[in-house]
Parts: structure tokens; sequence; C-alpha cells
């Protein structure tokens, strides 16, 4: 393979490396706490049912609100806590990478085959037999 087509082969091979490395190194480097529900948009009690169940004392938080069980301690006195006072964030990391996951496994996939391919052509093993230098 002559020089020069050799040269392109390897800029082209690192130019898509780089492009299929940018996913994978974003997901890497994102910070892990991005995930929770922001406080703006805490979720109430009674719409959260389906995604979790808080117990204390081996009761259900909802029952013990009805019931006027749960007390709020604030500058000496006490009052009892309601259920809208409570709201509930989630951390849905898990879920989204669950979703970004085969993406990124092509993306390693595309990774693999380049640096082969780099390989190969710095090597001159991709030149055809009639090409090969004597």
């Amino acid at each position: 393979m002559p020089p020069r087509m050799r040269r392109l082969f390897s800029t082209l091979s690192l130019v898509l490396f780089v492009l299929a490395a940018l996913p994978i190194y974003r997901e890497l480097s994102r910070r892990s706490d991005i995930w929770w529900t922001p406080h703006a948009m805490l979720v109430p009690l009674a719409e959260s049912k389906d995604r979790v169940e808080i117990y204390a004392g081996g009761k259900p938080l909802a029952a013990l609100l009805q019931a006027g069980q749960l007390r709020l301690a604030e500058g000496g006195g006490s009052r009892a806590l309601e259920a809208r006072e409570i709201g509930l964030r989630f951390n849905n990391s898990d879920r989204v990478r669950a979703e970004r996951l085969p993406l990124l496994l092509a993306c390693a996939a595309v990774c693999g085959a380049i640096v082969l391919l780099f390989v190969l052509t710095l090597t001159g093993r991709l030149a055809y037999l009639g090409e090969r230098e004597r």
C-alpha cells in the first residue's frame, strides 16, 4: 500500500475511533448524582405508591399520617405531620444506564473494529497480494 494511502486510512481510522469513543467517554465521565428527581419536582406520597412503599415501625407511612401518629418537633413544640408535607425523590440512574447500554456496546464494538483496521493498516496487512512490495 502506498504511504500516502496508508496515512489516509490511518487518519480516517483515528477520526472514526474518536467519534465512536465519545459516547463511551461521556457516559463514564458523567456525574452519578444527576439522575435524582429535582427538589422542585418532589413526588407526593400518594403518587408514589407504584414505585415505593415506606414503613415506620412496621406500619405503612400513609396509615401513620392519617392516624396523626407522626409528629414534627419545631421551635419547642410539636405538630402532626400531614401527607401533603411528605415528598419523595427518586434516583433514576439505573433506568437511564440500562436504556443507554445497547448504544454503548455498539460503540465499543465499533471502537474495537476500528483499532483492528488501524493496526492492520499500519502493519501493511491490508495490501493485495499483487501490491506487496518486493
